[in-house]
C-alpha cells in the first residue's frame, strides 16, 4: 500500500513539473518571440507562422498539428508515452490560449534580447519536459522516436528538423534578418535543452576509505538506495590492507553521502569525481 501511494505521489509530482516546464516553454514564445515576430522551430514555429498570416491563435493549431502526430507517439514509443503527449499537448494548448491573449505587447522590444530570452527560456522549459519523460508533442514526438534507439544529442536533433520551419519565415517577412533571428533562437534552445538534460543526469563516482566502511556501506545501501561495491586495497607506505568502498550515484545525492559518511566516520578519507555517463541499473538506458 505504501508503496502504492509512492507511485501515484511520483506521477503526480512528475506531471507538476512537466507542466512547470511546459510553462516556461508557453512564456518564452508568448511573451518575447511571438510579440516580435520572431519564429522559431517545431509545431509551435509552424502555429506562429499560420498566426502572422492569418491571425487565427496559436494554441488551436497547435491542438490539430499535434492531434494528428500523437497517433504516432501512441504506436512506435508506447501508451505511457502517448499519454504524457496527450497531456503536454493539452497544458501547452491551454497555456497557448490563456497567455497569448494576455501579452499583447512584447516583454522586451530589443528583437536580439528576446531572441536571446525567449531561446534560453524555451529550451530550459523542454529540458525540464524531457528530463521527466514528458513531450510537448511536434517535432518533440521525432526526436524520442530518433532518441530511444540512439545516443544522439536531442538539442541537434531539434535543431536539424527545425531549420527549414524558420526559413519559411522568409515567405511572410521578406527578411533575412528573421531568419537569422530564428536561428539563434533555435541555436540558444537547443543549448538550453541539453544544459539541463546534462545536469539532470550527472553523476559521481566516490572512493571512500575508512575504517567504518560496513556501517557506511550498510546506511548507503538502506537509505540512498544506491549499490556499493567493496574493493581491497593496500597502502603503499603503511603496507597495510585496507577496504574502500565504490558509489556511484546521482550529483543530487552527494549531499546525503556527505551527512552518513561524517556521522559515522569524520575522519574518512573521500575521493570524488564527475563522470560522463552512468549506465545500466538505477540510470541511463542502454542504447544501441
Amino acid at each position: 500500500m505504501e508503496s502504492r501511494k509512492k507511485k501515484i505521489f511520483g506521477i503526480i509530482k512528475s506531471h507538476i513539473i512537466i507542466a512547470f516546464g511546459l510553462f516556461l516553454y508557453v512564456l518564452a514564445w508568448t511573451a518575447f518571440l511571438i510579440p516580435n515576430e520572431i519564429v522559431g522551430g517545431g509545431v509551435s514555429g509552424i502555429a506562429s507562422l499560420i498566426f502572422f498570416a492569418t491571425k487565427f491563435p496559436v494554441g488551436i493549431t497547435y491542438l490539430l498539428i499535434n492531434s494528428v502526430l500523437v497517433l504516432g507517439a501512441i504506436k512506435v514509443l508506447g501508451l505511457k508515452f502517448g499519454i504524457r503527449t496527450v497531456y503536454g499537448v493539452l497544458v501547452m494548448t491551454l497555456l497557448f490560449t490563456v497567455l497569448q491573449p494576455l501579452i499583447t505587447k512584447p516583454v522586451v522590444t530589443d528583437l536580439f534580447m528576446a531572441t536571446v530570452i525567449g531561446g534560453i527560456l524555451g529550451g530550459a522549459g523542454i529540458g525540464i519536459v524531457f528530463s521527466q519523460g514528458g513531450s510537448s508533442g511536434g517535432t518533440d514526438i521525432i526526436v524520442m522516436v530518433i532518441n530511444k534507439y540512439k545516443n544522439i544529442s536531442p538539442g541537434k536533433l531539434v535543431m536539424y528538423t527545425d531549420v527549414f520551419i524558420i526559413a519559411s519565415s522568409y515567405l511572410l517577412f521578406h527578411s533575412i534578418e528573421r531568419i537569422v533571428y530564428g536561428i539563434v533562437t533555435l541555436a540558444l534552445t537547443s543549448y538550453a535543452i541539453d544544459f539541463v538534460l546534462s545536469g539532470s543526469r550527472q553523476a559521481y563516482q566516490v572512493f571512500v576509505f575508512s575504517k567504518r566502511y560496513e556501517p557506511i556501506a550498510q546506511r548507503i545501501s538502506s537509505e540512498l538506495r544506491r549499490g556499493v561495491t567493496l574493493l581491497d586495497g593496500q597502502g603503499w607506505y603503511s603496507k597495510e590492507k585496507t577496504q574502500v568502498l565504490m558509489i556511484v550515484m546521482r550529483k543530487n545525492e552527494s549531499a546525503d553521502l556527505m551527512r552518513i559518511i561524517k556521522q559515522e566516520d569524520p575522519q574518512a578519507f573521500i575521493s570524488m569525481g564527475s563522470v560522463m555517463g552512468v549506465f545500466g541499473q538505477g540510470f541511463e538506458r542502454i542504447k544501441s
